[in-house]
């Protein structure tokens, strides 16, 4: 029986990713992804935060004298912006050390959600994939990497970069978690990098929307831990709702 649920928003889907981490039969699937988020986010963000106000101060003395009236503004902005980065960055990692995990636990979701088998040779063919779903990871980084290099040299433009870059930074990087979560139902159907991102271009405010969500939570101490399970529940939903009869 499908338990879909049609016209979802991207806020909506990252909701009923909470939902689908605590249902029993997918709880279990959940457990190998969220070690693997809290071993490395949880160290990184413990760094991070022994660190941060030096940071931000040296940012904000770098902003013209004319300016100054814009630190208000800019402080919670760049807390934002620093957190959901450093966030990102060991996301990113987290998710090529838990990549496997996370395309079997999107599996388990598709399955639970429509009642149909995906992979008939079971968690067994996942292990056997694994050199091609990390694979899979690098062309991600490789999409990245170029915006990423190009919007942090941004950043370091004075006046210009403390103002408009911590947006657009955010933006960026709200888009970039919504192709990295998606990825794993696309990739478990072998839908090539390239027309998963058209799809979800062709959807951009449901992408975007999740992607926002996911962000966000992301910079939130301790809820960031479990972030990871719940977005890749969340995307799956969304490629069984928005995607999966126009590639299947």
């Amino acid at each position: 029986m499908s338990h879909t649920q049609q016209n979802c928003s991207g806020f909506g889907y990252f909701i009923r990713g909470i939902q689908l981490a605590t249902t029993p039969g997918i709880r279990r699937f959940v457990l190998l992804p969220l070690m693997a988020n809290i071993l490395l986010v949880g160290g990184a963000l413990f760094y991070l935060f022994s660190h941060l106000d030096t940071w931000i101060q040296g940012w904000m003395n770098q902003l013209p004298d004319f300016l100054s009236w814009l630190s208000y503004l800019l402080w919670p902005l760049l807390v934002i912006t620093i957190l959901a980065t450093f966030s990102y960055f060991f996301s990113t990692l987290a998710n090529f050390v838990a990549a496997p995990f996370n395309g079997l636990l999107a599996e388990k979701v598709e399955e639970h959600l429509t009642g149909n088998k995906v992979n008939e040779a079971g968690a067994l063919a996942i292990i056997k994939d694994t050199p091609r779903i990390l694979a899979r990871e690098w062309r991600k980084l490789l999409y990245v990497l170029p915006k990423a290099i190009g919007l942090f040299l941004l950043l370091l433009i004075p006046a210009l970069g403390q103002t408009l870059g911590p947006i657009l930074w955010f933006i960026f990087t709200a888009w970039m978690l919504a192709v990295q979560y998606c990825d794993y139902p696309f990739d478990n159907h072998k839908v090539p990098f390239n027309s998963m991102r058209n799809s979800l271009k062709q959807k951009q405010s449901k992408a975007y929307g999740f992607g926002v969500l996911v962000a966000l939570f992301t910079t939130v101490p301790l809820l960031n831990l479990f972030v990871m399970p719940i977005a890749v529940c969340g995307a799956t939903s969304m490629w069984v709702n928005e995607f999966k009869n126009q590639h299947l």
